[in-house]
């Protein structure tokens, strides 16, 4: 892989390269693998704007290169980066980037340090076996679910391009090669803190900590005790994160520890899905059998990631180990109230409540109870909520077919609503900007990448990002895409893509 400088795409990069610089050993140097023929079939302007890049310049043949991993810019620092993990509860001890490459760190136009990764650019160190590489369909669907969660307001990686290598990857069947371009705010996970506390490596969780620390939560230096203080601010971000997935259905499908963010970003779209009928048992991922990362169970899981990264900063929070993890354990013993602010916060905004009264935790819980067992749109019912708040009932009591219970929930509804003085018209409003009409449904997300990789059609690609970028816009010509899967199609069930 070769640095080119005399092209504007390959000077464009002003990296600043921290990881590399700061944490050495956390990581093995490395060159992607060369492909045959790599082009540009999705670039994302808007993203690369914001990073400070010159799009046009990267918009061609040249970008196809770098975005490949055939061509190195100026000043990147190509490298994998060493992590473990719990997978589906069991540790593995090391596991790192078996088919990605961290590129470099830009700082964007707002002031943000931002990592930029290739995502199926070859073996590398970590690799396992597997051939590093990515095939088209699940580079595109990370693409899409990844600025899906961008438009809907959810912390999360995003996409900067999507290649095709003129290459074939071999899994049941030869599939279209591709490579993802990932943005995120760091790659740096559970799993992270997890590898050197397997080791005994003490120094390097203090100096993986204090790094953390600077980049993530620099408000945290100069405290008392800032190590606790990283755990719970890696709490909150999740709580927050978590209830966020809930609020739009999302099921995440793989929360393993090496899967979960310290900056409180969705990373590492796999086999996720978003929930057509409300059902908490809902399960998308052909390889979670016994339901694991179900829907209902993301809270949980993520205040058991968060215990494992405690196990980890045992020693950094207090040299007596049981004060130590006394501390620890009052952090994370307080992440189901903290999840359940800021998931009641967020059930407010979508049922319209202004106020806060305590009986509100049970309005929220008593409408999901009311559409449990129905195969109620989870999504539909949402939005056609701020119908019902203009005394417009006809299109959510038509998502039921028996709406007994939601009648006996609605009288409790208005009763509460009637207590906030806001104008029906401005609680409406309100409550479309929390509901949103657009989700990427699966059957659409299927239908998109199956006419991409097998027909080479990007347009209900394009079409489908398009609306996905303007998820609370009522949006009536795409009305359709809106709607849950034809009877006899709701079945569903997604794969890693590795």
């Amino acid at each position: 892989m070769k640095h080119v400088s005399n092209n504007p795409a390959f000077e464009r990069f002003a990296f600043d390269n921290t990881y590399a610089r700061e944490l050495e050993g956390f990581y093995v140097p490395w060159k992607a693998a060369q492909v045959a023929r790599p082009r540009l079939v999705k670039f994302n302007r808007e993203l690369a704007e914001e990073l400070g890049l010159d799009a046009g310049a990267l918009d061609s043949e040249e970008g196809a290169r770098i975005f490949a991993g055939n061509e190195t810019p100026e000043g990147a620092v190509p490298l994998a980066q060493a992590y473990a993990g719990h997978q589906f509860g069991g540790f593995v001890p090391q596991l790192g980037d078996g088919r990605a490459l961290l590129l470099g760190e830009v700082i964007d136009r707002n002031g943000r340090r931002r990592d930029i990764q290739l995502k199926g650019s070859g073996p590398t160190p970590f690799s396992r076996a597997g051939d590093g590489r990515a095939a088209l369909g699940p580079v595109l669907r990370e693409y899409l679910i990844g600025e899906a969660m961008h438009a809907l307001g959810i912390p999360t990686t995003r996409a900067l391009a999507a290649v095709v290598t003129g290459e074939p990857v071999f899994r049941e069947v030869a599939l279209p090669g591709a490579v993802l371009t990932r943005v995120a705010a760091s790659h740096i996970r559970v799993g992270t803190f997890q590898l050197f506390a397997a080791r005994g490596e003490q120094a390097k969780i203090g100096r993986l900590a204090d790094y953390v620390i600077d980049r993530h939560y620099p408000e945290l230096k100069g405290q008392a005790n800032p190590y606790l203080g990283l755990l719970e601010r890696v709490g909150d971000r999740q709580a927050a994160l978590i209830a966020s997935w809930m609020h739009v259905g999302f099921i995440h499908g793989v929360m393993n520890t090496d899967n979960m963010a310290i900056s409180g970003e969705t990373i590492d779209y796999g086999p996720c899905a978003f929930m057509d009928h409300y059902d908490p048992a809902t399960v998308f991922s052909s390889i979670d059998t016994q339901g694991r990362y179900a829907y209902a169970n993301q809270p949980r899981i993520a205040q058991w990631n968060l215990a494992r990264l405690a196990e980890t900063l045992l020693p950094l929070i207090d040299a007596d180990g049981n004060r130590a993890i006394a501390r620890a354990t009052e952090v994370v013993n307080a992440f189901p109230e903290q999840y359940e602010r800021h998931w009641l916060k967020g059930m407010r905004a979508k049922l319209g409540l202004v106020s806060q009264e305590e009986a509100d935790l049970n309005f929220a819980t008593g409408f999901l109870t009311a559409m449990e067992g129905k195969k109620v749109d989870y999504t539909l019912a949402f939005r056609y909520l701020a119908d019902a708040a203009l005394g417009q009932e006809e299109t959510i009591r038509a998502l039921f077919a028996d709406p007994s219970a939601y009648d006996l929930w609605s009288g409790h509804w208005r009763a509460r609503l009637s207590r906030d003085a806001v104008a029906p018209s401005v609680r409406a409003q309100a409550m479309r900007r929390a509901n949103p009409a657009f989700i990427p449904r699966n059957h659409r997300v299927e239908e998109a990448l199956s006419a991409a990789v097998e027909e080479g059609d990007y347009t209900p690609f394009e079409t489908l990002l398009d609306i996905l970028s303007r998820p609370f816009d009522d949006q009536p010509e795409f009305a359709a895409f809106a709607e849950p899967p034809p009877e006899g199609r709701g079945c569903y069930q997604t794969f890693c893509g590795t």
